[in-house]
């Protein structure tokens, strides 16, 4: 795995997936489009149309169509290039993206989750980024290197440009902080099941718990698969071995995801229904209602904002050690959204054009704002738009304690089977069963033969 130096980002928000055979999609595409990058590209002289796929950034797809409109609409006064805007949720992106892969039957333009890039660039079915194409969006030096680094497998020419950038935090509620009197966030792995614990509470005195310490989704396969990494690596384990070999049953990972499972069971601080949540923003708005009192995301602002609650503050993410290094110090994985342009497109001097345009400053500056999102290229972060504290702390995460998720061609799948793995044994949970640490082994066991 890379180290800090040279990070390389893989992520996304909430989804959902389910993951063809790499063997299927590659037959898929080189059936559907031939196999060169586009060459002598030009950006200046563009007509016609194209279609985008758009991930959901917002708190909804409606919110997100009225934000990219906007962006949108400016392309087409400059260019006089029409643009077929399709805003598709998580749950079901990947697997359209997969279906268009294999058929050839795609968008121009679309967006990926950053964990799936070496996945998607091992079809065969996205142009690459270099030469012209390249210097149409203004070289690889204008972007962070963290996030260029998420354009596919490190070593190989990237099929994705870095988009929105993002990093999980904890968020809190300020409010049930200062009631309880508690003046900072847990900085230990320890200190924080001990305050979700005391926040746990019936604050109606009618024998049942309305109040929980923390909140998760815990039918989000993404986001177990993220907490899975995150505290493996920070028990000194990984995913996947020197050899890029599958090995979630190491006793690090183990380890990490037996902790985060015991949250709703032997630490009793996460409400059973959660194992039904499916979508990050539905624990950001347990937080926002007062049903819970913290919960790690990646961009909760929206929810809150459409909420009208403003009483939360973000922190770090506890680790196992406040003093941790390296590995171990790992708060997020380097998350984020990529753009891509399917080779097979049509009209590959607009979609090349359109990508432009979305990763330039000015817009780059529009979206990261609406979607409460971290800038993709380096120099946004001077500007007076970018210096929040949150916005901050999520850059600090990012230099000092995030590492990339797998960097592998499997990561997609691994992602779903030992997300759905962590699925059921919090399912099982919640209703009633008790997970022991060799019960998470053989989960993972199981998993880990599915690749």
């Amino acid at each position: 795995m890379a180290t800090t130096d040279r990070l390389a980002a893989r992520g996304g928000t909430v989804r959902r997936v389910t993951t063809l055979p790499l063997a299927v999609l590659a037959a898929g595409t080189l059936a559907a489009c031939g196999s060169s990058p586009a060459e002598d590209v030009d950006t200046e002289n563009i007509s016609g149309s194209i279609t985008y796929w758009a991930s959901n950034q917002g708190d909804s797809v409606t919110e997100d169509e009225q934000v990219l409109s906007e962006t949108i609409e400016r392309f087409t006064e400059e260019t006089g290039v029409e643009v077929e805007l399709e805003v598709i949720p998580w749950n079901d992106l990947q697997n359209r993206i997969l279906t268009a892969v294999s058929s050839g039957d795609g968008p121009d333009v679309l967006n990926i989750g950053n964990t799936w890039a070496a996945s998607m660039q091992a079809t065969g079915a996205f142009l690459e980024w270099e030469g012209e194409v390249l210097e149409a969006i203004g070289g690889e030096e204008r972007f962070i290197g963290s996030s260029w680094a998420t354009g596919g497998a490190e070593g190989e020419t990237p099929t994705s440009v870095p988009l929105y950038a993002l990093s999980y935090s904890l968020y809190y509620n300020t409010e049930i902080f200062e009631e309880n009197g508690i003046e900072e966030p847990p900085g230990t792995w320890e200190e924080f099941v001990d305050v979700a614990q005391e926040l746990t509470q019936d604050t109606d005195d009618d024998g049942s718990i309305d109040q929980w310490g923390f909140t998760l989704a815990g039918a989000s396969i993404s986001n177990n698969a993220h907490a899975a990494f995150i505290r493996g690596l920070q028990h000194g384990g990984e995913l996947y071995d020197e050899d890029g070999e599958p090995d979630f049953t190491n006793d690090a990972v183990v380890a990490g995801v037996e902790e985060w499972v015991q949250l709703m069971g032997e630490d009793g601080v996460v409400s059973p229904s959660d194992a039904e949540l499916v979508n990050g923003a539905e624990s950001v708005e347990q937080v926002a209602s007062g049903q819970a009192a913290m919960v790690f995301d990646q961009a909760p602002g929206n929810v809150f904002s459409n909420r009208d609650f403003d009483g939360y503050a973000a922190a770090e993410m506890p680790m196992l050690d406040v003093d941790a290094t390296g590995l171990e110090a790992t708060q997020s994985h380097v998350a984020g959204i990529n753009i891509s342009v399917f080779e097979n497109s049509d009209n590959i001097d607009a979609a090349v054009a359109f990508v432009a345009h979305m990763t330039s400053d000015e817009e780059l500056t529009y979206l990261n704002q609406e979607f409460t999102a971290l800038p993709v290229v380096s120099d946004l972060y001077e500007d007076d738009a970018f210096q929040s504290e949150e916005i901050q702390l999520k850059q600090q995460i990012l230099e000092d304690h995030a590492q990339p998720m797998p960097l592998y061609p499997s990561e997609s799948q691994m992602e779903t089977v030992v997300g759905t793995a962590i699925r059921d044994l919090l399912a099982d949970v919640a209703q009633g069963g008790e997970v022991t640490e060799d019960d998470v082994r053989e989960a993972l066991a199981t998993a880990e033969s599915q690749m």
